[in-house]
């Protein structure tokens, strides 16, 4: 007798392991039971077309998405513009492209220095409806060429953008009316700029260049 029920405490137990370690396979980490067969899916005969339908639908509307955000961006913020002559060497040299920020003088004023794009006065007959030029004076300033040197409120200017044997002129001195800037060429005797067709409203600024982008080995913030 105490050798057969030693049998049937075993048995018991092997039995009770079993249920356990079949319940533990079962059941997956998440704790969730295990469907006994996976579930059928329902073949549809028109899910390839509804899939192409929708995946050529997203790529349009992300197409006229990039779109949309590149016309604006054109408009209201940045602008690419090629430099159509000399009058900017060296820093900037014909057939180079730079990236104008059409929001700058929007954020704040218009500094000597910052090089520009604006529209051609209307009087000043031209093909190219947009120049481009450095700012030389502001408002309320008088400038004047003398001695071979940019003279801004009877201190001359240092510029370091300027080539070594670059000849200013004599002109001047003129007072800068209020909203308006003198602006001129780095290369100053092939530009054509304020001191040939007088001062620029700032009204006609379209923005300031900010990154020269073409040719890629000259890339630069300017």
């Amino acid at each position: 007798m105490p050798m057969s029920s030693s049998v049937i405490e075993t048995e018991s137990k092997d039995a009770a392991f079993d249920e356990l370690l079949s319940d533990f396979v079962a059941r997956p980490l998440d704790g969730t039971w295990l469907a006994a067969e996976p579930a059928a899916v329902e073949e549809h005969p028109d899910v390839d077309r509804y899939t192409l339908g929708w995946a050529l639908t997203e790529w349009l509307f992300v197409l006229v998405g990039a779109v949309v955000i590149a016309l604006v961006l054109r408009v209201f913020v940045f602008q690419a513009f090629w430099i159509p002559s000399e009058s900017m060497e060296h820093t900037l040299q014909a057939e180079d492209r730079v990236l104008v920020n059409k929001l700058s003088y929007r954020l704040h004023d218009v500094n000597r220095g910052d090089i520009i794009v604006f529209r051609r006065p209307d009087e000043q007959a031209g093909e190219i409806r947009d120049l481009i030029k450095r700012v030389g004076a502001i408002e309320g300033d008088v400038v004047e060429g003398r001695d071979n040197q940019l003279v801004v409120n009877g201190e001359p200017v240092f510029e370091s953008y300027l080539d070594d044997n670059e000849s200013i002129g004599y002109f001047g001195p003129i007072k800068v009316p209020a909203s308006e800037v003198f602006v001129m060429g780095d290369n100053r005797d092939e530009s054509y700029d304020s001191r040939l067709f007088g001062t620029v409203h700032k009204d006609r600024i379209i923005g300031r260049a900010v990154v020269l982008f073409w040719p890629m080995g000259r890339a630069a913030i300017v």
